[in-house]
């Protein structure tokens, strides 16, 4: 049974590179609504392959059960009928994820959402900025840069493939922060 009626409509979002721990801040948050007698879903996007489908499992081996999801329009009707609706990998969504967490904190839900806020190329990166503008709360979270050890806010891509989506992770991306990202970037366009 939903409580909604209890809960005010909010929107929490949880940005940040590769290996900041997003997943695992969104793990603990719907750790703690369930702690508090909330009924919550977990929805991920179908493309997101690096798990089990029904499963996200942060880098510290923390898991939660999900539910994949290949049309952005399914996580209204049923993500309505909870407390909380927890969104991992929100990057991967098309921009109708942003009118749908809006509809769903208008319900009354608790809308929490972790995504990667830019791209490889270090680009805001699909709806994310649309979703932190509509958002009562934004925590960016930081990895730490595998070149100088300061907080890292992109995730460098190692290879030079242009697609815009590749699933990967640390044989595939690092975390690196501004000065690591600007210089490596550039040693990249020269080759």
């Amino acid at each position: 049974m939903s409580l909604n009626s209890r809960f005010d409509g909010r929107i929490e979002v949880i940005c940040g590179s590769m290996f900041s721990g997003k997943t695992e801040e969104l793990i603990q948050r719907i750790k703690k609504a369930e702690i508090a007698g909330a009924d919550y879903i977990v929805f991920k996007p179908k493309i997101d392959s690096r798990n089990p489908e029904n499963k996200i499992i942060s880098h510290a081996k923390n898991e939660i059960s999900v539910t994949s999801i290949s049309k952005t329009k399914d996580i209204l009707s049923a993500g309505k009928k909870f407390d909380v609706v927890g969104i991992d990998e929100a990057q991967f969504f098309d921009h109708s994820i942003v009118e749908v967490c809006n509809a769903l904190a208008n319900y009354g839900c608790r809308v929490i959402i972790a995504g990667l806020d830019m791209d490889y190329k270090g680009t805001p990166f699909g709806p994310m900025p649309d979703l932190m503008a509509i958002a009562e709360e934004v925590l960016k979270v930081h990895a730490i840069c595998v070149e100088t050890g300061r907080p890292a806010g992109y995730s460098y891509r190692k290879d030079s493939k242009k697609d815009l989506v590749l699933i990967g992770e640390k044989k595939d991306y690092e975390p690196l922060s501004r000065e690591a990202f600007k210089k490596k970037m550039a040693n990249k366009k020269k080759t």
